[in-house]
């Protein structure tokens, strides 16, 4: 029999709705005869029908075990109460209104299988997660961004990465070594909140903790009775749990590493502001409460605070000195005008402008409601691409086709921030993001072109024009075709938020009859379709020889060389760049007479790493921040992909695409496609290393391929697409 690895705790109480799902969701999740894990059930005297659900699975499944309380403990007690019963070497705590995603229990008992041989096996597994609401819309982990890409993706201590504080500190995110949690000797609170007293000290102790960049858990968020949206005198409580973590800290015989004063300084802060948050939530403390409360908050800083301690700077830093005084009726004044009380003003001169600053950006709504009163700008066209981050793809090419047919048209690019605006031609207008001209424009523009969609913030008003270009053909299924995919569930797709932006769009283009098909279901909507071709790609179908010599040359091409473009695409739930190619072994086996240009997704940060590969191997340049992939494409004379819309507008140029899918299955179960790319693809197809070289050094090994590839996907690339969506859109002159 396998080792047991992993117990699975549910503290039921009053969720008979949910119940079902939530058992479901992990029970049969794999064979019955996966025998690696348990699930113990805690009945915490459920006042509705969970025993007798609970028993029943147990009947059917003899991985469920349950325990049925005599006096309600609580979430924390129950949880509590499970521990002497466990036999996994982990455990992870699930609540059970909540549920798992398909092949969640699988994958992390393969993982835990791989932890337990190591020589330091993790402490505490950091999971990915959705959140759910009850209108059935989703977010993804507001926190990703903090974890993917990290020293947690291999495994580090919290002080090697400390962001890891700013997120979620509740335990159903997080698997723990049960011999770990046990020698802390830390326990589960009472009440609400009682979940931190356990995940601080885990983390903090912890001599290595790890991010696992997969959603493994739906969290339901805004529920009838959930604490987080329940009325009570209980959130008082979360005082006592922190005291609990800091008396873990102040412990002389602590177990685990030691704890910096850094990481103790941002424990406080983030104590402070999760109780600022508590009190600052509409409806949570009872009025007759609150000042109770805010004077628990000051008693917090009194005993908690630690040696040296600065406070944060801005706003946030007048609001924790307020706090720290007890200075209720200041803090309350300062919520609700932005401005402090006349006898506070002359000490807090020196933070006044970061109040004003503050005040300013939560206007920024106010100010973009006003500007919609003004009329609609008739010749103003705001433009984007690729979530602000400069100018790009399709809508670069409308912009400049509109600026020769229509130039009383002023178009004005949206751009995130400076460094995306040195990006921009010197000739191109743009604003910022959440800038008094970024709202100006967004609220009185005539006409929008995108290749993503504008924020859900901004309003379509009467006569607006929205302009949707999307940003490939697609291979992979799209839009509302994902809705029996897992890779809806990884990306946390909102179906109800997508029907939303649809929509808005008043015409949306398409490069060929293919995408047509696909798109109009993919994305219903009362939009007009523009099978015109992808703007983008006039580009390729209009460049010339001097034009690809010049682009060889900018990029330090050898004549004679042969330059290969490999370029990736992103993998749902597997974070950032995935190395399924060895680039230095391609370029050793390829040689000095070949050049690989390396290009990672853009959702990836951090480029591809080490590329040296050695003196009589290609040469490799990773390009994954050049601005324009078309530069790339006129550069390169063959370009290996997997599952990327780059090979049909590669094909435009009718050079050789090799395809490297070594995980075609996988990909096309988890996500979906729109056609077999083993049996129409756009050239040879390789899964392994090995075919892969023999296919480039072949030279162009499937020309018939592209040839049939071509005449189904490049039959509108003339070079006139972006006219074409020009004279249909924008007022043109005679």
């Amino acid at each position: 029999m396998s080792p047991l690895l992993l117990s699975i705790v549910l503290p039921v109480h009053g969720v008979e709705r949910f119940l079902p799902q939530c058992l479901d969701s992990i029970l049969a999740d794999t064979p019955a005869g996966e025998t690696r894990f348990e699930v113990i059930a805690v009945d915490d005297v459920s006042p509705d029908g969970c025993g007798a659900i609970l028993d029943s699975y147990a009947a059917r499944d003899h991985r469920l075990r349950v325990l049925h309380l005599d006096e309600n403990q609580g979430l924390g007690g129950a949880r509590t109460a499970a521990l002497p019963h466990l036999r996994g070497e982990y455990v992870w705590f699930v609540d059970s209104d909540d549920w798992v995603p398909e092949r969640t229990v699988s994958v992390l008992l393969d993982e835990l299988e791989q932890e337990r041989r190591r020589e330091t096996p993790v402490d505490v597994l950091i999971t990915d997660f959705t959140h759910v609401y009850p209108d059935g819309g989703t977010e993804p982990n507001p926190w990703r961004h903090v974890l993917t890409g990290s020293p947690l993706v291999e495994g580090c201590t919290l002080a090697e990465h400390p962001p890891l504080l700013r997120t979620v500190m509740s335990v159903w995110n997080k698997v723990f070594r049960r011999a770990y949690l046990e020698g802390l000797g830390v326990s589960f609170g009472r009440g609400y909140y009682e979940d931190i007293s356990a995940t601080y000290p885990a983390l903090l102790a912890a001599e290595r903790l790890r991010y696992l960049d997969r959603p493994c858990y739906h969290y339901r968020r805004g529920r009838a009775g959930a604490i987080t949206a329940t009325a009570s005198p209980k959130h008082a409580g979360v005082f006592a749990q922190y005291d609990a973590i800091f008396a873990f800290l102040d412990r002389p015989d602590r177990p685990g590493r030691p704890v910096p004063d850094t990481l103790r300084t941002m424990v406080f802060d983030r104590t402070v502001q999760q109780a600022l948050n508590v009190y600052d939530t509409p409806g949570l403390l009872p009025a007759d409460r609150r000042k109770d409360y805010f004077r628990s908050l000051a008693e917090h800083f009194a005993r908690h605070r630690p040696s040296g301690y600065r406070f944060p700077g801005g706003v946030r830093g007048v609001q924790y000195r307020l706090a720290a005084r007890g200075a209720r009726i200041a803090y309350a004044e300062l919520r609700r005008t932005g401005r402090l009380p006349r006898d506070l003003k002359r000490g807090a001169r020196a933070v006044a402008p970061a109040v004003k600053k503050g005040v300013r950006s939560g206007a920024r709504f106010t100010a973009y409601n006003a500007f919609r009163r003004l009329p609609l700008d008739e010749n103003l066209a705001v433009y984007a691409a690729y979530w602000h981050r400069g100018y790009a793809c399709s809508p670069a090419a409308i912009y400049e086709k509109a600026r020769e047919l229509s130039p009383r048209i002023k178009g004005v690019w949206v751009v995130e921030n400076r460094a995306q605006a040195a990006t921009m031609p010197p000739d191109v207008p743009y604003v910022f993001v959440n800038t008094p001209a970024y709202f100006k424009a967004m609220a009185t523009a005539k006409f929008f072109v995108n290749n993503v969609n504008f924020p859900r913030t901004m309003t379509k008003r009467p006569g607006t024009v929205h302009i949707q270009t999307q940003h490939g053909t697609p291979l992979k299924a799209m839009g509302m075709d994902l809705r029996d995919h897992p890779a809806a569930a990884e990306e946390g797709l909102d179906f109800d938020r997508l029907q939303e932006a649809v929509d808005r769009w008043d015409f949306l283009v398409s490069p060929n009859p293919h995408t047509t098909e696909h798109f109009s279901r993919a994305f219903p909507g009362s939009y007009e379709m523009l099978d015109t071709g992808y703007p983008r790609n006039d580009r390729l179908a209009n460049a010339d020889r001097e034009e690809v010599r010049a682009m060889r040359e900018r990029l330090g091409l050898r004549p004679g060389t042969t330059a290969v473009l490999y370029a990736p695409t992103h993998r749902s739930g597997r974070g950032g760049y995935v190395p399924l190619l060895d680039v230095a072994a391609l370029a050793r086996a390829l040689g000095p007479h070949y050049t690989l240009l390396v290009r990672t997704h853009y959702f990836h940060t951090g480029g591809p790493g080490d590329l040296t590969a050695g003196s009589e191997a290609a040469g490799i340049l990773d390009v994954s921040a050049h601005p324009a992939v078309e530069d790339l494409y006129l550069a390169a004379d063959v370009l290996v992909t997997d599952y990327s819309s780059m090979m049909f507008d590669f094909a435009v140029l009718d050079r050789p695409v090799v395809i490297f899918a070594p995980d075609w299955e996988e990909y096309r179960r988890e996500r979906g496609v729109y056609f077999d790319l083993f049996a129409e693809p756009p050239g040879a197809v390789t899964q392994d290393a090995e075919a892969l070289v023999k296919a480039l050094l072949a030279g162009d090994p499937e020309p018939e391929a592209r040839e049939r590839f071509r005449a189904k996907f490049c039959v509108w690339d003339d070079g006139g697409a972006a006219e074409r969506v020009v004279r249909r859109v924008f007022p043109v002159r005679d």
